[in-house]
Order: C-alpha cells, then sequence, then structure tokens
C-alpha cells in the first residue's frame, strides 16, 4: 500500500496553498483581527469557485468528485493559514443547501453545544434556538452557546476529521514558525536554535506533528471511527502544544498583534471544543479497546 501523496494530490495541496498564499496572506489576516465577526463574502466564493466545499460532491452533482483524502489536504491548508469562516460546517452542507457548495451561502453548524459564526450564517444546521454569545478566546471566531437539549450529541466523524485536518494545519504552521524565529533570533551572540532547551522545543513540535499527519492521513483513507478519535486526539494535542511551544520560543514577542502565534493557539483551544474533541474520542477509543 502506497501512503504517499499522488502527484494530483500534491498539485490540490500546492493550489490551495497559492491561493490562500494570494487572498489570505499576513496583510488579510492583520485586517480579519481588526474586523471580528466579520466574514468576507468575497473569499468565500473564490473558495467555492476553487471546489473547497464541493470537493467531496460526485460531478454529476457538479461537485469536483473526490473524496476524505482530498478534503483532509485542503483543510489543513486551511489551518495553516488560519482561514476564517465556518469552513467544515459549510463544506459538509454543500449536497443539501442550495448556494452551498459554490460558496454563495454560509452555514454555521451545531456543534457540541456551540455554533461559530451565527450571525453570519445564511443557514442553520442543528437547533440553535436559545443561542447565547459568548466573548470568545479567538478574535477570529465568534461563538455562540445552546442550551445542552438543544445541540445533537453525535459528532459526525467527517466533521471530527477535517477539524483534526485543521488541527495539524496549525501544529504544521507553528513548527515552521518556531524553526523560522530560531534560525534568526540572536542571543547571546548566536541565534537561539543554538540552544538545547530550544531545540528540543522544536524537535518535540515536529515530532506530534508528523504522528499526527500519520494518523489523520490513515484515518481519510479507512474513514474508520476509531482511526478518527485518534487522529483527533493526536492532532488536538499536537496544535495546542505546538502553538504552546511556539510561543516560548517567541518569548513576549509572540503574544504582540503583529505576530500570528498566538492566534494559532486561540484557534487550536476553540476547535478543541468542537464535537468530537478529547472526551468524547478517548470514550470511543475506550470501548474499542474494552472489546
Amino acid at each position: 500500500m502506497r501512503f504517499q501523496l499522488t502527484e494530483d494530490q500534491r498539485s490540490l495541496r500546492d493550489g490551495m496553498r497559492g491561493l490562500l498564499a494570494r487572498r489570505f496572506d499576513g496583510e488579510a489576516l492583520r485586517a480579519a483581527v481588526g474586523t471580528p465577526g466579520a466574514l468576507d463574502r468575497g473569499l468565500w466564493r473564490e473558495l467555492g469557485a476553487a471546489g473547497f466545499f464541493a470537493l467531496r460532491l460526485p460531478e454529476a452533482d457538479g461537485g469536483v468528485g473526490l473524496g476524505l483524502p482530498e478534503a483532509v489536504l485542503v483543510f489543513e491548508e486551511a489551518g495553516r493559514a488560519l482561514l476564517t469562516g465556518p469552513l467544515v460546517a459549510t463544506h459538509l452542507a454543500a449536497a443539501d443547501v442550495p448556494g452551498a457548495a459554490a460558496g454563495e451561502a454560509v452555514v454555521a453548524r451545531v456543534d457540541g453545544g456551540l455554533v461559530e459564526w451565527l450571525a453570519e450564517a445564511d443557514t442553520v444546521t442543528g437547533d440553535a434556538s436559545g443561542a447565547v454569545a459568548l466573548r470568545s478566546v479567538d478574535p477570529l471566531t465568534p461563538l455562540h452557546r445552546v442550551p445542552a437539549a438543544a445541540s445533537d450529541p453525535a459528532s459526525d466523524p467527517v466533521a471530527v476529521l477535517l477539524t483534526a485536518a485543521e488541527q495539524l494545519g496549525t501544529a504544521t504552521r507553528a513548527c515552521e514558525l518556531a524553526v523560522q524565529h530560531a534560525r534568526t533570533r540572536e542571543q547571546f551572540g548566536q541565534p537561539i536554535g543554538a540552544f538545547q532547551a530550544v531545540k528540543h522545543l522544536c524537535a518535540e513540535m515536529l515530532v506530534r506533528a508528523e504522528t499526527a499527519r500519520a494518523a489523520v492521513y490513515a484515518a481519510a483513507v479507512t474513514a474508520d471511527t476509531v482511526d478518527i478519535a485518534a487522529a483527533r486526539l493526536l492532532a488536538d494535542e499536537a496544535a495546542v502544544r505546538g502553538a504552546r511551544d511556539c510561543l516560548q520560543v517567541y518569548g513576549g514577542m509572540g503574544f504582540t498583534w503583529e505576530a500570528e502565534v498566538h492566534l494559532h493557539l486561540k484557534r487550536a483551544w476553540v476547535r478543541a471544543q468542537r464535537g468530537g474533541g478529547n472526551t468524547e474520542s478517548e470514550e470511543l477509543l475506550a470501548v474499542e479497546l474494552l472489546k
């Protein structure tokens, strides 16, 4: 069995990275921070035109006709770029909500008792009655909480896997940022990357990210709920701990608005609260181990 990406998969990943580099670079990210809760509808339509939301729809239905492995690749790139908006919810609704596949409609989803981007949504899947606005730790992800009775306790395995892919993107980007800073920031006449403690932080970040990558990619191939639960646990850990360690490498500079490091940590915290997170995935794995 081959575990390497095909040429088409690499082209898809590189194309999405190029699109986001053009349309959601560092300047656009800072502009989004300055206008919290506002969604760039033009970018949303561009994502639709690029097939982001219709990626898994059959070609006969106007989709791209690809599968979970390809969806994981583009969501990893979205996580790496800190792309804003209810990406998972709109992608999942592409077959059912008019305009979602083309990026003409924004879809929010009740997930784990939370709803992201409720105020911007054209359609909401799930019961969002009684939703109360929260002060989100992530300035780029507005949140509402719904009463426990209104939330759906069952997590969609595809949503869990795509969230894991976004977390993998954050873990990868945090590792890249830490290494770049360690190479260029100097103390005592040498790059801080020459110090053993910083080397250890960067090495551990890389190990966690690559372990999560193997699990996420494998789960995309098998589509097994147990594999997805394991991938989600590893990806959440890689994203949260990786972003925290990246902040340690950056020091106080990492908390400034000029740096994106703290934004990766805040987004990772928010994603970790979506359905299928630690408790649910651990319970699923525990049941499987006890069989």
